[in-house]
């Protein structure tokens, strides 16, 4: 019985923690255009802002076809991918950036996922019980998250539309919360 309490008490925390994350108030502008969408440019590659603004933002998101992506700027460089987590469609956008063994990585902040900013690899850190005495290390999942090519030219930041032939977990919560789906981002 004991068990049941602290389980439905953990529920309604998780649940309460939820709520303010979703009402807490916006970082940065969602949208790089007046009209709430990202910009076509002829070679198919899609304006999402000037590199200046990112730089200082740190992150900006944008809807590509209505797919949400974030766009980090991190030590120098420009990363995109979906904004919604793998694993259970947290707000990417609302992670911190860590490094883990090298890498920079997006931290979910529902679940505290890390996700490889370079290349989408979930990551988790696990023991080899076989060893005389294990020590905890970070190991892939393998690629979970959808990333976007950024192209940057001219002091703009583009990002090459996603290839939809090949599939990732990701894709599930970038489907559901595609064109303003149950939880899509903030307005």
């Amino acid at each position: 019985m004991l068990d049941l309490i602290i389980l439905i008490l953990h529920f309604f925390v998780c649940f309460l923690i939820s709520v303010a994350i979703w009402r807490r108030p916006k970082a940065v502008d969602l949208h790089s255009s007046s009209t709430g969408r990202a910009e076509k440019e002829p070679e198919g590659l899609i304006f999402i802002g000037k590199e200046e603004d990112i730089k200082k933002s740190q992150r900006i998101t944008a809807k590509i076809d209505g797919r949400e992506i974030v766009v980090f700027y991190h030590e120098g460089k420009f990363h995109a991918l979906d904004s919604r987590c793998y694993h259970e469609g947290g707000p990417l956008f609302r992670g911190e950036i860590e490094d883990i063994d090298g890498q920079a990585c997006i931290v979910c902040p529902w679940h505290k996922f890390k996700i490889t900013l370079e290349t989408g690899e979930g990551l988790y850190e696990g023991i080899n019980p076989l060893e005389p005495s294990p020590t905890p290390k970070w190991q892939s999942k393998g690629v979970k998250q959808r990333i976007h090519k950024v192209t940057i030219d001219n002091g703009n930041v583009y990002v090459s539309p996603p290839d939809l032939s090949v599939s990732f977990d990701s894709d599930y919560f970038a489907d559901k919360y595609k064109n303003g789906g149950d939880l899509a981002l903030e307005k």
